[in-house]
């Protein structure tokens, strides 16, 4: 008999944790789930079900919607409130099938529910699609992380669902009221993208949101899935400010850039990232800024540019 080959597959079991407070529930799908190919995690309460998940995160939530204590549903929303469980996929488990119940399951952040007593093979295949789902929605999220752009992506009522590290920091900036709460966005940015979306989330749709003397420009770019719809964030007027310190106070290019970013607080390291370059030729450049400007540090650097700007 020949033995498998090791695939990815086979070397990694996508994990189930199972929140459940019924002794002969979690005995059945424990032996069901294991011998479909799952690992498989439980929990008796919500309580014990939000601590788990601090130590391991699983790839799916099986939850019993009516437990005591915490429910399933308020044990639910206590999960999606944290940014890096907000891809995690929650089926309730309920012998419940009135409508009142469903809604507030999937208003909750459920993806599905099933009903018991449970039907092994309907249960599988909804586990199966719901994980193939949640892998090509969080791999895409990845992906545009990864890419450095200014990107993020909200559902159809505005809230935000994600956002790549550069559009946090610009949000941050731009909003610091609002600070980095990744669920929440400033009413005037909610505002122009739902205007955006009612104009029929047309690709390339644009708006522009004048926060004080800056000016933000929205784009709609594509729909990612039934819920979700993605924008990119350009910040207006950034070029023109450059062109101004490039021909006032004779500068390149890239050091009327760097200028640019010191006179609005930024780190090096935050100006490396945002220019592509290292942090070492961010400060190579800040050399010949201050001896073209006759400055010996970047607050004087930054006072000279504001002036400039300010003309």
């Amino acid at each position: 008999m020949t033995s498998p080959s090791l695939t990815d597959a086979t070397l990694r079991r996508d994990t189930i944790l199972v929140v459940d407070d019924t002794p002969e529930t979690l005995g059945f799908l424990t032996d069901t789930l294991d011998l479909a190919g799952f690992t498989v995690l439980i929990a008796t309460d919500g309580e014990s079900a939000l601590n788990l998940v601090d130590q391991i995160t699983p790839d799916l939530v099986l939850m019993d919607a009516l437990m005591p204590g915490m429910n399933g549903f308020e044990t639910c929303r206590r999960l999606k409130l944290e940014k890096l469980l907000s891809h995690l996929p929650v089926i309730f488990m309920t012998g419940l099938s009135e409508t009142e119940h469903v809604v507030e399951g999937l208003a909750a952040g459920g993806v599905d529910y099933v009903t018991k007593p449970i039907v092994v093979d309907e249960l599988l295949a909804r586990i199966r699609v719901h994980l193939a789902n949640a892998r090509i929605a969080y791999g895409t999220s990845i992906a545009l992380d990864a890419s450095g752009r200014f990107l993020l992506a909200t559902d159809r009522s505005g809230k935000l669902l994600w956002c790549t590290p550069k559009a946090k920091r610009l949000l941050a900036e731009l909003f610091p009221a609002q600070g980095e709460q990744a669920a929440s966005l400033p009413a005037e940015l909610v505002r122009q993208l739902l205007q955006l979306r009612l104009e029929g989330s047309k690709a390339q749709a644009r708006s522009a949101l004048q926060v004080g003397n800056r000016r933000l420009e929205i784009c709609v770019l594509s729909p990612i899935g039934p819920d979700e719809l993605l924008f990119s964030l350009t910040e207006v007027g950034a070029a023109g400010d450059e062109h101004t310190l490039r021909q006032s106070l004779s500068l390149t290019t890239r050091e009327s850039e760097v200028l640019l970013w010191i006179s609005r607080g930024k780190s090096n390291r935050e100006i490396g990232e945002i220019l592509t370059i290292s942090p070492r030729t961010v400060n190579k450049h800040l050399e010949q800024i201050f001896n073209k400007l006759g400055v010996g540090n970047r607050a004087s650097a930054a006072a000279r540019a504001i002036r400039t700007l300010a003309r």
